[in-house]
């Protein structure tokens, strides 16, 4: 009997692609709404351009989650791994840039400070740019030295056999996923310090809740993985896939939608400077 996340006669499996089907239309929808509010002061603060980033990538984070359903063979369990590593980096890159950039604008409010050049929408370009070359580098090293490929294993469980991806090199999977927590980590502390800063634009409290969530989930889910074995294995990373890109999407974007929706009077210049002077006053 073979054991795997099987389309035909798994139910776990089909509440993930339901999930993943559910969760990538939520982030297409507030894809679409940014886009229609392109122009406003909300989809403008903090870079705009950095944003639609951070969404395709969370985007394709959800849809990496597609490689890890079903019988793995050689051609998805090279691409499990890397995928979700790469597009997870960029992601996190970009709310590295995002925070950077609330700490540099908040430190360059005198006309000619030294910090002002480092506030254009360019410095939180290269950041992603960087950040996310790295952990291509990673990836890239890890597929030529050591790539992962199917095996069967026999004894685990007997009676069954459980079709699973070899990772190859385990140095280069924690490699990876101790690169994109130490990315979370400096996200996490530069925006708590900058979380209590006038926050009309300042989306640093709401990075802090995505950063605490996850690293609390990858946290979690490293005792967890490492103690399970086969299909259950792969069930707890996809759990921490979609709940950390989740909590990302929920504590980033959702605040925003509400105003651009249902609060469309606070979307106006006059409205955020009358804010953050009444902020500034209490």
């Amino acid at each position: 009997m073979f054991e795997f996340l099987s389309y035909e006669k798994d139910i776990l499996t089909f509440i993930f692609l339901g999930i993943v089907l559910f969760l990538s239309a939520v982030t297409l929808f507030v894809l679409r709404i940014f886009i229609y509010y392109w122009d406003t002061p909300i989809v403008k603060a903090n870079n705009r351009t950095v944003s639609f980033i951070l969404l395709v990538s969370i985007l394709l984070c959800f849809l990496s989650v597609l490689f890890f359903l079903g019988r793995p063979v050689d051609i998805t369990c090279l691409l499990r791994q890397t995928s979700f590593g790469i597009f997870f980096s960029i992601g996190v890159s970009s709310v590295l840039a995002k925070t950077i950039k609330v700490c540099f604008a908040f430190k360059a409010t005198n006309p000619g400070s030294f910090w002002s050049k480092w506030t254009s929408s360019n410095v939180s370009n290269y950041v992603v740019f960087l950040c996310s070359s790295v952990q291509v580098l990673i990836c890239v090293t890890w597929l030529l030295v050591s790539p992962p490929y199917r095996e069967f294993d026999h004894h685990s469980y007997p009676g069954k056999i459980i079709i699973q991806c070899n990772e190859g090199s385990v140095t280069a999977f924690y490699f990876m996923l101790g690169y994109m927590g130490f990315l979370a980590a400096v996200s996490f502390v530069l925006a708590f310090m900058v979380r209590t800063l006038p926050d009309s634009f300042n989306e640093a409290k709401y990075i802090t809740f995505s950063m605490l969530v996850f690293c609390s989930v990858w946290i979690a889910m490293i005792p967890a993985y490492l103690s399970t074995t086969g299909k259950y294995m792969v069930a707890v990373e996809i759990f921490a896939i979609l709940t950390s890109c989740s909590g990302i999407l929920g504590c980033i974007f959702l605040p925003k939608i509400y105003i651009l929706l249902f609060k469309p009077n606070l979307n106006s210049r006059k409205a955020v400077l009358e804010r953050n002077k009444m902020k500034c006053i209490a």
